[in-house]
This record gives structure tokens, sequence and C-alpha cells, in this order.
């Protein structure tokens, strides 16, 4: 894994010292990804019981040729919010280059280490493509793309679903930052899981293997080794709930018992009632009213929606308005 830098310690170090100070305790979902949480997010994404994953997949192995039409011919950047391993975006990478599209990837992710990867498995598959990774935060790696002005089109996807790690009101808050960073004429291909049956919704995020629970129990593991707390991860559990009335599956780590926990790097002490819960994730799931509402309030016009055969996932194409 690549060694933190300062200023992204001590940004992860604020942040969990924010969380686990406020009521009702938080942490963002977004610090789940060190190496072991790229590796166990993997597996997650190999479940069964993940849909997402074969959902937005087969979007593209099949209508990769109408994406690209929708988004023409005309030299653009291809900025990724949150890569990872980049296994759908892969797809549209082969035939972009197939058809002789000029373009270039800008993958931007939180995690170095997934970022290595990324580029080494692109390069060994297209040693012609153009690649350029930027780490850190979304906004903040993309305001630095932006700031180049090299004038081509910006084409941003955000996709696997994550938008729904923010309530709708907060993916306002997000998109219209988004918006901020493109010119009219720019467009953005985001991931939507869909409104569905409650059962199988909680059950992409509660698996029976307990993947799910290893993945978000690792999020306070990185915190005792990157923090020098003392969390016994033993005397917590993961806890999954579905809320089909605003489309919200949350995720959370509740403790077993009380206890006192120390973050030696913080000087920080934190108590734990019995039963006490840090919630770790929010997945809004959405329909396609939500869909257009979510367009047009953050400065969007939807161009064109990509679902899977189950109508499980879509991935909507949005044009920046004047």
């Amino acid at each position: 894994m690549q060694t933190p830098t300062i200023t992204k310690l001590s940004t992860f170090a604020s942040d969990v010292k924010r969380g686990l100070s406020c009521h009702p305790k938080q942490l963002p979902s977004k610090y789940f990804y060190d190496a072991e949480g790229d590796r166990l997010f993997q597996e997650i994404m190999a479940m069964p019981e993940y849909y997402l994953t074969n959902c937005e997949y087969e979007i593209f192995a099949t209508q990769r040729a109408e994406i690209l039409a929708a988004i023409g011919t005309r030299p653009f950047d291809l900025i990724e919010l949150g890569a990872g391993d980049g296994t759908k975006t892969k797809l549209l990478l082969d035939y972009f280059l197939r058809q002789q599209t000029d373009f270039a990837y800008r993958p931007i992710d939180i995690s170095g280490n997934v970022l290595q990867q990324l580029q080494a498995d692109c390069y060994a598959s297209w040693p012609q493509l153009s690649f350029g990774a930027a780490q850190g935060d979304y906004l903040d790696a993309l305001a630095r793309i932006q700031a180049e002005d090299n004038g081509r089109r910006k084409v941003v996807l955000f996709l696997g679903g994550n938008i729904g790690n923010f309530t709708q009101e907060e993916a306002r808050g997000f998109l219209r930052s988004v918006r901020a960073q493109l010119r009219p004429g720019d467009l953005l291909l985001t991931g939507f899981d869909l409104k569905k049956d409650p059962a199988t919704v909680l059950a992409a995020y509660n698996d029976p293997a307990g993947i799910t629970a290893a993945f978000n129990l690792n999020l306070l593991r990185r915190i005792n080794y990157e923090l020098g707390a003392n969390f016994d991860v033993d005397q917590f559990f993961h806890w999954e709930t579905y809320n089909p009335l605003n489309g919200e599956a949350r995720s959370y780590l509740v403790s077993r018992v009380e206890q006192r926990v120390q973050l030696e790097q913080l000087s920080l002490d934190v108590q734990f009632d019995a039963w006490e819960a840090i919630a770790v994730e929010v997945s809004t799931k959405y329909n396609q009213q939500d869909l257009l509402r979510l367009a047009e309030s953050s400065g969007f016009q939807v161009r064109e929606h990509f679902a899977d055969t189950q109508q499980y996932f879509v991935d909507s194409l949005w044009e920046v308005t004047a």
C-alpha cells in the first residue's frame, strides 16, 4: 500500500476524531478502502448476493456501443470518480480504443494502492492508452484535473451505485459541486441502484458469508494501526437495515459491551455504551422520478438511461446545462 502523506493522514485523523466525538457516532465510508479493504471489496463484488456489479457489467458489455454513440466521438477526458480496480470500466476502455476514439483516461480514487494496480493493468492491456491517475477526494482531484484546462470535453463517470453513499439531499449537494467543476456540454454518467424487493437489497449488504461484515469491521482495524487506537474488533458487530420508504440501506458497527477506546495519536478516549452504534455507510436506492428531480436540481439534463435486463440498475447519462 502506498504510504499516506501527512496531509492525507491528518484528514483521516480529523474525520475520525470528529465522527467519534459526535452523537450519534459516525465514520465516513470512504475510509473503508485501505489495502485490506480493497481486497475485501473485490470479494464483495464477486458475491452472488451483490447484484450491483453484475448488473452494471451487463450494461457495459451489451450497450457500450450505445454509450459511445451518446457520448460522441469529439475528443474527451474520461474522468472516473472512485475508479477502484476498473473491472467494469475496462469494458468501455477496450471498446473505445478499438473504435479509435480520441480520449484520455483519468481515474480518481482515495486509495493509492488500487490506482497503482489499475495503472499496471491498463498499461499491460493497452500500452497506447493515455492514462493519468489522480489520488485524493473526488472533488479535490477533479478540481486539479479541471485546472489543467486542456480545452477537451469532460466525461465524468461515477459508477457502481456510489452516488448511493449519500442521502438524496447530500447527493444533490455533491452533484452541484461536480457541476461547478464542469462546463456546459460536459457529461456525467452515473450509476444508480434502483428500488426493488427489500429482501434483495438487504441481502446485498448483509451476506451470509460475512464478507460485508469483515469489510466494515476492517475500518476499526485501520484506525488501530494508523491512529494508534485499541479497538477490540471482536467486541463490535456489523448491523444492516433497509428502509423502503426512503430507499436507504444503512450499515452500523455496534458495540457488544460498555467499553472505552483510546486513540493515541488523537489524544482521544471514546466511551461506548453497550449496544451503541457507529453509523458507517448509507446506500440510497432510487426510482426514475428521483433521478429526474436530482438531475434537474443539480444543473444537469438527462440525456439517456442504460438499464440492465432486470431493471435493477441504471447508468444515467446527464449533460451539463448552461
